[in-house]
C-alpha cells in the first residue's frame, strides 16, 4: 500500500539504487533533448578546449536519471512533481557511476487543495568518484489521508492551478 503524506517523516534519509552513466545515454539525451553542445558530443573540442579533459554527460539528464533510481519514495503516493532546484557542482564522465542521497525537510497539508500535501526533500547526487554532483531540493506532491477542512478549505474551493 502506497504511503500517504502522513506517513513520511521529517528527518528520514534514505538512498537511492545506483546507475552508471553510459554513452548511449548521454547520446540518446542529446537526440531527445535536442542539446548536441560540443561538450557532449565531441571528445576532441571536451578534451582540448574545455577544463573537464573530456566530454560530460548534461546536467538535466542526471537530473532525470535521479528520479528514476530506485528508493523509499517509489512507495509513496506521489501525485506530481512541483519543484525542483539543483546546482551542478561537479561533471558527470560516461562511466560514472551515480546515486542519491535524500533528506525529509518538510512534510506539510497542501493550504489551497484538499486531500494532496507537499514533501521536500534535500538532494545530494553522488558518483563513484567520492563527489557530489548535484544538489539541491525537490518538492513532490503527495496525496494526504486529510480531509477538506484540515487541508484549509472544501472541495471545489480552490480553482486554482497552482501547487500552493
Amino acid at each position: 500500500m502506497a504511503a500517504h503524506l502522513e506517513e513520511i517523516e521529517v528527518g528520514t534519509t534514505f538512498q537511492t539504487s545506483r546507475r552508471t552513466v553510459t554513452e548511449a545515454d548521454i547520446v540518446a539525451f542529446a537526440g531527445v533533448s535536442g542539446d548536441f553542445n560540443p561538450l557532449h558530443v565531441d571528445e576532441v573540442f571536451a578534451r582540448e578546449e574545455t577544463p573537464f579533459g573530456g566530454r560530460i554527460a548534461h546536467g538535466p539528464l542526471v537530473l532525470s536519471m535521479s528520479y528514476g533510481m530506485r528508493s523509499v519514495r517509489d512507495s509513496w503516493k506521489i501525485l506530481a512533481l512541483a519543484g525542483c532546484e539543483r546546482s551542478f557542482r561537479a561533471p558527470v564522465y560516461p562511466g560514472d557511476t551515480v546515486w542519491g542521497e535524500y533528506e525529509v525537510l518538510e512534510a506539510r497539508a497542501s493550504r489551497s487543495r484538499p486531500g494532496v500535501g507537499f514533501v521536500t526533500l534535500g538532494v545530494s547526487i553522488r558518483s563513484d568518484r567520492g563527489e557530489i554532483v548535484q544538489e539541491g531540493r525537490d518538492v513532490l506532491m503527495v496525496a494526504s489521508r486529510g480531509t477538506a477542512s484540515e487541508a484549509g478549505g472544501t472541495p471545489g474551493e480552490a480553482s486554482s492551478r497552482s501547487f500552493a
